[in-house]
């Protein structure tokens, strides 16, 4: 079985470079399951009703999100009844939506997803440690296959969690920083690691934002407002291959791949 997780869609391209290239990706690696980290597919911040259906008709079968996912206030309603849109699970109990879910492949094997965010240098959140052991106990009760897309900033606290559940899931595979690693692996238990699967969106910006605008943040220290940057739009993630019988993983497998169309402004 393999399972292909695309990094963090940035924007409008971002949404175009899934349309335009899963397709092939997916004939090309011979995917069964595909899962994006869609929290900041709306202009660089959030994500709609709209653009979540539109990801969900190309061939995504569940989207996760970070610490950005209440940027659009609308998405709340619609996370409340979308199973197939998750938030990470350690925000606390009364928050909306759902922190882990279960795809149905198509085969007998059912995939478990489970979305975590970091705490270091991000908002207050309970323990992400914690929290997956309690939603993995549960996770595993339906299947042995379990993806953990682990949203977070630091590189200690991605890897520290990769070790934690080596051998309790089958990949623990890093988002948010929109900057793809190259430590991919298959640790000692079976399970798939990579710190970051990078960012799907304009290679030709400050991690998706014009470069332009970055700048002149960094320079003047002023709130000046971010703007999706257009060029050069790459889609890049992970494939993961999986033995559904056991949950273990057998090889993980970095993706970037170029647009060929051009987006419109």
């Amino acid at each position: 079985m393999r399972v292909l997780l695309i990094g963090d869609i940035v924007g409008l391209p971002g949404c175009r470079a899934v349309a335009e290239l899963l397709p092939g990706i997916v004939s090309d690696y011979k995917i069964d399951v595909t899962i994006a980290n869609a929290e900041n597919a709306a202009d660089g911040f959030g994500l709609t009703q709209t653009l979540a259906g539109e990801l969900f008709a190309c061939g995504v079968q569940l989207l996760t999100s970070g610490n950005h996912i209440w940027d659009k206030i609308n998405i709340v309603k619609f996370i409340e009844k979308e199973s197939r849109l998750l938030r990470p699970a350690n925000f606390p109990a009364e928050t909306p939506g759902r922190g882990s879910g279960i795809i149905e492949s198509g085969s007998p094997v059912r995939i478990g997803v489970l979305n975590l965010a970091g705490r270091v240098f991000m908002e207050s959140l309970d323990c992400p440690f914690r929290t997956a052991r309690r939603e993995i106990e549960l996770l595993r009760a339906e299947t042995p296959v379990i993806i953990v897309d682990m949203h977070a900033e630091a590189t200690a606290e991605k890897i520290a969690l990769g070790w934690f559940l080596d051998g309790s899931v089958s990949a623990v595979l890093g988002t948010h920083t929109h900057v793809q690693t190259a430590d991919e692996k298959i640790l000692p238990q079976g399970t798939a690691y990579i710190t970051d699967v990078g960012m799907t969106g304009s290679a030709d910006s400050v991690i998706g934002v014009r470069k332009e605008l970055a700048l002149k943040r960094f320079l003047t220290q002023m709130p000046v407002p971010f703007a999706t940057a257009e060029d050069d739009v790459q889609l890049q993630g992970v494939w993961v291959e999986i033995d559904p019988a056991t949950g273990k993983s057998r090889r993980i497998e970095r993706i970037q791949r170029a647009c060929v169309k051009k987006n419109e402004r």
